[in-house]
């Protein structure tokens, strides 16, 4: 049977693949179907036609899974940014579980079995950051919220289950004094306006709060009243700083930080520890999760108090100071200049002594320390970006030989590729999911790996 475009079917949804969309086959030709469950029978209606598989979209449930649940968002179809809200949420946990297996099948020469992911027993409003673009709606006033899926239309948003209640409420009322004040809202396709985007940041502990304009011009009119303004009506901000982005990019924050009132950061505590957050700085976006993953990290680790190790991609620091106290040394590398600033000023904040913190790209960075200054870690934490680890990073790892490799990843496909040639010299011992990112298809993963007994240092 020939699968074309705008023609109807009705299909039994086999799977669910990776992104969570459901799996249907017509005469052994794929189907993607977003929004379906493995179990249901459904009526589609063909949206792309390619070589080998095909895209649809639901016109009907006939028969409807158990784990299907209500919308509670008038957003869902449109936003993009939870890819699960239609599946209960424990169901969205085994998802999650079987796609990391799936992937460990095809690639890993050991084939072992993946331990349950770790949810959350909240899993709402959990981000503690929020970014908002900022543009026109169709009757050409100024709106924040998210981009529509795969476009750069703005969708608005109120009483987003994910994020924080006062991110929305401190992003409305800036978008209100910027149509009160005929303030420019930035536009894409000239490069010109003002505003480009509102990031709210939240101490989910702590309950401090940062707000960032992220501008296009330096100048914003009537600036003096919108901070006192902020002020007045959330004392809970605690810093606000403006963010200045002239360049056509995709990326949100440019270099330039203007801090407007306050100190320019604001702390949270993770696991018995301050950590002071900047602008720039990376922080988990899930903190109860988060402390539940290091944890786990540090646990799988078997950590005696006698290990140097090493922590790749450090961020501002939060594993290496998780771990400082169960270690003798802690070398942590990361690439952006402020998040070392703010690494060390957190161990600092902590009384943590033993632990060093260094600006470079861990691919050259960790030749340093290995060569130049003869440094030998017996662990090695690593959290890569989405890309995973560079080639050098993994041959410098099965070089050096660290007698554990304790991979952090927030991309399986690239954990897999990782893991494939570290199994050259590793054992992979065990794979836990922590579901990081609820109701997205999103999954983190801390993965163990220990050097073979036939491997000598």
């Amino acid at each position: 049977m020939e699968i074309r475009k705008n023609e109807e079917y009705i299909v039994d949804i086999i799977d669910n693949g990776f992104e969570g969309e459901g799996i249907a086959k017509i005469d052994n030709f794929t189907i993607f179907v977003k929004g379906a469950i493995k179990g249901e029978k459904v009526k589609i209606l063909i949206l792309k036609v390619n070589s080998s598989y095909a895209f649809a979209k639901i016109l009907e449930i006939i028969n409807s899974s158990e784990y299907r649940c209500k919308g509670d968002c008038v957003y869902y179809n449109r936003c993009g940014g939870c890819d699960l809200r239609h599946i209960k949420y424990e169901k969205t946990l085994d998802i999650k579980k079987k796609m990391v297996q799936s992937l460990v099948n095809k690639t890993l020469n050991n084939k072992i079995e993946v331990n349950n992911t770790i949810g959350m027993e909240k899993p709402f409003n959990y981000r503690n950051k929020a970014q908002y673009p900022v543009g026109l709606d169709k009757d050409g006033n100024a709106t924040f919220g998210v981009f529509a899926n795969r476009t750069h239309e703005i969708i608005p948003t109120k009483d987003c289950k994910i994020q924080t209640k006062i991110s929305e409420e401190i992003a409305k009322y800036i978008i209100e004094f910027i149509k009160e004040n005929n303030i420019n809202v930035y536009d894409e396709k000239m490069g010109k306006g003002v505003f480009r985007h509102i990031i709210v940041k939240v101490g989910m502990t702590t309950e401090e709060v940062m707000c960032v304009f992220v501008v296009n011009e330096e100048k914003i009119k009537n600036e003096k009243e919108l901070i006192l303004g902020l002020k007045e009506k959330f004392p809970e901000i605690k810093t606000i700083v403006k963010n200045v982005n002239n360049k056509n990019t995709n990326v949100i924050l440019g270099n330039k930080n203007i801090i407007l009132y306050g100190n320019g950061y604001i702390e949270d505590k993770l696991g018995g520890f301050t950590f002071k957050i900047s602008p720039m700085s990376f922080y988990q976006i899930n903190p109860i999760q988060t402390e539940k993953l290091y944890n786990l990290a540090i646990q799988k680790a078997e950590l005696t108090g006698k290990e140097t190790i090493f922590d790749l991609y450090c961020g501002i620091g939060t594993i290496g100071i998780f771990a400082s106290k169960h270690v003798k040394q802690v070398y942590g590398i990361e690439i952006v200049p402020q998040a070392i600033e703010d690494a060390k000023e957190n161990a600092k904040i902590n009384n943590i002594i033993n632990a060093e913190f260094m600006v470079g790209d861990v691919e050259f960075a960790l030749s340093e320390l290995i060569e130049k200054r003869k440094i030998m870690p017996e662990v090695v934490f690593v959290d890569p970006p989405r890309k995973g680890l560079d080639n050098t990073t993994i041959q410098n790892l099965l070089k050096v030989e660290p007698k554990k490799i304790i991979y952090i990843s927030c991309n399986p496909a690239t954990l897999m590729r990782d893991l494939k040639i570290l199994e050259e010299k590793y054992q992979i011992q065990d794979i836990t999911p922590v579901d990081m990112f609820n109701w997205t298809k999103h999954v983190e993963c801390v993965s163990v790996l220990g050097l073979k007994e036939n491997v000598k240092r």
